[in-house]
């Protein structure tokens, strides 16, 4: 599994122990930064994660602010992506067995290291059911199409 990560400086501490975590279990990651606690606009580093997993050359995404609202917000502007903020494990789990999330948003002020690292496993173990979603999730993508113009 090729996971892609982002951040702002809000959700640096959280997602270089992510990367730890992700490592420990050798799953492969590629981090997009930022590297630095300097402040930084989240919109760059969610359409860079975002485009690398439409792209395919990621299977999933995890992208991380202060709130985890803006980068998924910004990341679901990205026709493809379904980006779901997470701050639970059921949400985590769900939305990758029913809308087949490609991307996870954590908000490092929202939740602890522990639960993260949990919801991050969920989400990464969590398998999509296919069959009445996927109508659902070509639904969506129907609304992308017509407002992607």
């Amino acid at each position: 599994m090729k996971i892609a990560l982002g951040c702002d400086h809000g959700g640096l501490n959280l997602k270089k122990e992510i990367i730890k975590h992700l490592e420990s279990k050798n799953i492969e990651v590629k981090d997009f930064g930022t590297y630095t606690e300097e402040s930084c606009d989240y919109p760059v580093y969610a359409l860079k994660v975002a485009e690398e997993v439409v792209a395919k050359n990621f299977e999933l995404g995890i992208l991380i602010c202060g709130t985890g609202i803006g980068v998924s917000i910004s990341a679901n502007k990205v026709p493809g992506i379904r980006a779901a903020l997470c701050s639970d494990t059921f949400s985590a789990h769900a939305t990758r067995e029913h809308n087949n999330a490609n991307i996870l948003a954590l908000g490092a002020r929202v939740v602890g290291t522990g639960l993260a690292l949990d919801i991050v496993d969920t989400f990464l173990n969590a398998k999509f059911q296919g069959d009445r979603h996927q109508r659902r999730i070509d639904k969506i993508a129907d609304i992308e199409k017509k407002y992607s113009k």
